[in-house]
């Protein structure tokens, strides 16, 4: 039976450049021989997500006119300005790039991994303008914003080129049962006669809010993805696998089973705002996804957007750049006199009726351990013993660590 779901972004299929078996051990075998090029975390996410052809059409990294053009345009002059809102990007220190001429393959290698985890032929070496990056990507220079300061740390000489991928990490095994391919996601979508599919994008733990979105979604879709980010964030957030556990419980006991899809993928956050927030339209379409909720402040930090640039964005893209179409959702939260969760569209209530639901402030009650403040409309009870235990045990963990110091001292 002919799937019913989007089709890859600029592709009739999934561009997949990840090897397996034999393939991958003769690949593997070569790469030990070549020079080698290390990766950062972004980096390797990213180089992941074009091996299981999340990010699709893409077969490598990104050379100086795809990267500018990305910038500026948001369109890869390479592949007839096909859309593209954030660059893909290899970068490796001078001494290094000097050592590698143009035609080169040399092995990509994590230093998290201690592995090998693809091959590239270099087929470019360019110096890019990172405050231009920056000024495009993240409408900002300031390195408190944690996207610019990766953008800025980023080494002096950019490579491009295509790329076999040999390795997913630890993801298959550290997040067993939640990490998927495109392919898999896909393949579920169509066992359950999906069509449209509202993908939910998370980096924290679901709360009431979160809740909403999704079955506000489920209202108008055959079924709701909830595709949470495994990889990187930034100090102070609260861990995967944490937000793994806190999601799948949500889900046990508050969601319809055949009607709702849970999952995970490796990037990093950037938090580029509404930029990231057309990067996860791309590739949620590439996972099978028709729709992508939009909500307040997606994918941004601190004030450095506006609550609801990212649904805005949408609208100034041009006919045909994106299939995946945005749910925008505005703000939410748990009204007192509707006695229910509701939205600036939905509840005529006053401000003081209304508990806004800030995953920031429920950190900052958790990490005081001022449990007894958490309004119960706030979260699942299910969820915050979750949360309490791992913030009991962050507790406990700095207790012997200051233990420890003082002991050191001879305190």
């Amino acid at each position: 039976m002919a799937s019913k779901l989007v089709p890859p972004h600029g592709s009739d299929e999934l561009k997949l450049l990840l090897l397996e078996g034999a393939a991958c051990k003769e690949e593997l075998k070569k790469a030990a021989g070549l020079k080698k090029v290390t990766l950062s975390s972004r980096e390797t996410g990213d180089l992941i997500m074009m091996g299981i052809g999340g990010f699709t059409p893409l077969d490598g990294f990104m050379g100086h006119d795809d990267w500018k053009g990305v910038c500026a345009e948001m369109k890869m002059p390479s592949m007839n300005g096909l859309f593209w809102p954030i660059p893909v990007t290899l970068s490796a220190d001078k001494a290094t790039a000097d050592d590698i001429k143009l035609g080169d393959e040399v092995a990509l290698y994590s230093d998290e991994y201690d592995e090998i985890m693809a091959t590239m032929v270099v087929k470019e070496k360019y110096i890019i303008d990172k405050e231009f990056e920056c000024k495009h990507v993240y409408t900002t220079t300031d390195l408190e914003h944690p996207g610019v300061k990766m953008v800025m740390e980023q080494k002096e000489v950019n490579l491009a080129g295509p790329v076999k991928v040999l390795s997913e990490g630890t993801y298959p095994t550290e997040f067993k049962g939640i990490y998927q391919r495109p392919a898999e996601s896909r393949a579920e979508f169509d066992k359950r006669g999906w069509k449209s599919v509202a993908a939910l994008q998370l980096r924290n733990p679901m709360h009431r809010s979160h809740e909403y979105l999704a079955k506000i979604a489920q209202e108008v879709s055959d079924g709701i993805y909830i595709h949470q980010l495994v990889g990187k964030l930034k100090p102070g957030d609260i861990p995967a696998d944490v937000r793994v556990d806190c999601i799948n419980t949500l889900v046990d006991y508050y969601f319809v089973k055949d009607r709702v899809l849970t999952g995970g993928y490796p990037l990093d956050m950037r938090y580029a705002g509404p930029r990231e927030a057309l990067l996860h339209a791309v590739f949620r379409q590439n996972f099978g996804c028709s729709h992508m909720i939009i909500g307040r402040d997606h994918a941004g930090v601190g004030d450095y957007y506006g609550a609801f640039d990212a649904q805005d964005i949408f609208d100034n893209l041009w006919e045909g750049a994106l299939i995946t179409q945005p749910l925008k959702i505005d703000w939410t939260f748990f009204c007192y006199k509707c006695e229910g969760m509701a939205s600036m569209k939905t509840c005529p209530h006053d401000k003081e009726d209304r508990l806004f639901l800030s995953g920031t402030k429920l950190r900052k009650l958790l990490s005081e351990g001022k449990t007894d403040e958490i309004p119960k409309e706030f979260s699942r009870k299910e969820v915050l013993e979750i949360l309490v235990k791992y913030y009991a045990s962050i507790e406990d963990e700095d207790k012997v660590e200051i233990k420890e110091h003082r002991a050191s001292k001879g305190q």
